[in-house]
């Protein structure tokens, strides 16, 4: 007898119990009546995992029908939020789930008792898993007794694991970036659901930012403890797969205070004093051209890898751009004066893909925009050079938002002309990197800084431009994580019958080789504007 038959089966003798018990009691109709209700929900949970486990294997299998692309909208995407997740189904776990007995503290409560155990479940929310002990001990309070034993329900049976889903480097992945604390947050969860509801289908999420934290455990001699935010990245990352999430998993490389400032060998020294060299009188950067400082990076993204991520992105994959440059020392400079800091830049990036891509990730770059102009000025500081860059990575992605363009051709307000820094940025890097086979997916800007215009119809006119020049998919940045222009744009894309995302290239292929697309509306629609709970 199978599962489902089983379920069936026990729905039929609970409904039975139900119409017997009706000429009994009313407590024992009451009792049938729960037990009734419980075989509804194994069934509608069976229902669920079987569904997300159909799409799982879809989406490992490379099926176009698992993660919809630009031309093969998901017709059951919803433009408005979705509700909370359901409580007994979180994400489908082959392996099943038990309960484990526990012996309660002096002081705890149900709540500090999930917040313990939440990482060790299936369940994403601490809420979720509250609930669930109340149901799974029968629980009317959270007043819980010292030495009271109680169950722990949800614990998988086999470690929560995953693996890359391999994609082809043109895949149009539509993300927003996520800060560590806010990934592994229930406002993060809420913002994935959400930002799936209106097509997106990738999420950027901090493994480690500039300040050297890394947000998932890391057993490393070197790596910061305090401040974890995803405290179990396998089953986060299966979590984002159920979604039918393109999982990016963003470490910023060589700009890392924790390490500059616990480990001195590890610091860029001042030619002047001899000791460890600020810029702008902080201590943040450490020598990227250091073996120890190489090979810590790489064993975390190799780590993330194996946890399942589909791509590693490198942030801060550069030198120090600021500061008392002349006054920089660095490790090759004893042994090679004459090296530029594009070589190590190079070297390490061709190291990263040669021992990252064989473990089905991709391996994506950030850059600064202003890098497509090629100043010399900027190529010496950073150690960017573009060109090399590309033969060594699958994706490149600038960082080209309009109001960083400080004193840029001529425009004294970069922030409100978007149309002609994404168009000549874009137009450059394709120049830059013509032959590569890299593929330009533009950080695009999410926020409204310095920018007076700002709105819907400014972020249209990202996507648009930067599509229209080659651009393959895009990338939202907003420091704090609010999105409500990206996502009203989004509507508006579906609301036009066209998601667009490959410019307006209407008979023939892409520049960079994506399918062709439609002219993306200029506005937000009247039917998008009422379907959108963020439009005003």
């Amino acid at each position: 007898m199978t599962f489902h038959n089983a379920a069936r089966l026990a729905l039929f003798f609970a409904l039975f119990a139900l119409a017997c018990c009706r000429f009994i009691t009313p407590g024992l109709y009451l009792k049938a009546g729960q037990a009734s209700f419980s075989a509804v929900k194994v069934v509608a949970s069976i229902h669920s995992n079987s569904q997300l486990l159909r799409e799982r294997s879809q989406l490992a299998a490379g099926s176009s029908q698992a993660m919809p692309t630009a031309s093969q909208p998901d017709s059951k995407q919803k433009s408005s939020a979705p509700s909370s997740p359901p409580l007994l189904a979180p994400f489908p776990v082959r392996q099943g789930t038990k309960s484990m007995p526990y012996l309660v503290k002096p002081g705890q409560s149900v709540t500090s008792i999930a917040w313990h155990f939440l990482s060790q479940t299936v369940y994403m929310r601490r809420t979720s898993l509250e609930n669930a002990i109340r149901q799974a001990n029968g629980l009317k309070s959270d007043r819980l007794k010292p030495g009271q034993s109680i169950q722990i329900p949800g614990i998988p049976i086999q470690p929560v694991l995953d693996k890359p889903t391999t994609v082809p480097r043109t895949f149009q992945a539509r993300a927003i970036y996520l800060t560590g604390w806010t990934a592994g947050s229930a406002r993060g969860l809420d913002l994935i659901r959400k930002w799936k509801a209106v097509g997106g289908n990738a999420v950027v999420f901090d493994i480690k930012d500039y300040d050297g934290d890394v947000r998932v455990p890391y057993d490393h001699q070197y790596a910061s403890h305090a401040g974890i935010t995803i405290h179990n990245l396998p089953k986060y990352i299966h979590w984002l797969h159920a979604q039918n999430m393109h999982v990016i998993a963003r470490i910023a490389l060589f700009r890392d205070a924790h390490l500059a400032q616990a480990y001195p060998e590890m610091d860029i020294r001042s030619r002047k004093t001899g000791k460890p060299w600020l810029e702008n009188g902080k201590l943040a950067w450490v020598d990227p051209s250091l073996p120890v400082v190489q090979d810590y990076e790489l064993d975390l993204a190799k780590m993330v890898a194996n946890d399942g991520a589909d791509e590693i992105q490198f942030d801060y994959v550069r030198f120090p751009a600021e500061g008392d440059q002349p006054d920089a020392e660095f490790a090759f400079q004893k042994d090679h004066p004459d090296w530029p800091r594009t070589k190590i830049i190079t070297d390490f990036v061709a190291r990263a893909y040669q021992e990252l891509h064989p473990m089905g990730v991709l391996v994506s770059l950030d850059v600064f925009g202003v890098m497509a102009w090629a100043r010399p000025v900027d190529l010496n500081h950073t150690g960017q050079n573009i060109t090399q860059l590309a033969r060594h990575c699958d994706v490149i992605s600038p960082m080209i938002y309009p109001s960083h363009f400080f004193r840029f051709d001529g425009y004294s307000d970069p922030g409100d002309a978007p149309e002609h820094f994404i168009s000549e940025s874009m137009r450059r890097f394709g120049v830059a990197t013509q032959g590569s086979g890299v593929v330009l997916r533009p950080w695009l800007q999410g926020f409204h800084w310095r920018t007076k215009t700002y709105s819907v119809e400014y972020v249209l006119t990202e996507i648009r431009v930067a599509a229209e020049q080659g651009g393959i998919g895009f990338l939202f940045w907003n420091a704090i994580n609010d999105y409500p222009k990206p996502m009203d744009a989004m509507l508006a894309m579906r609301a036009a019958g066209d998601l667009g995302y490959q410019g307006r290239t209407a008979t023939k292929a892409s520049p960079r080789g994506g399918a062709a697309g439609k002219e993306l509306p200029t506005a937000l629609p009247n039917a998008a504007k009422a379907a959108s709970p963020q439009a005003k």
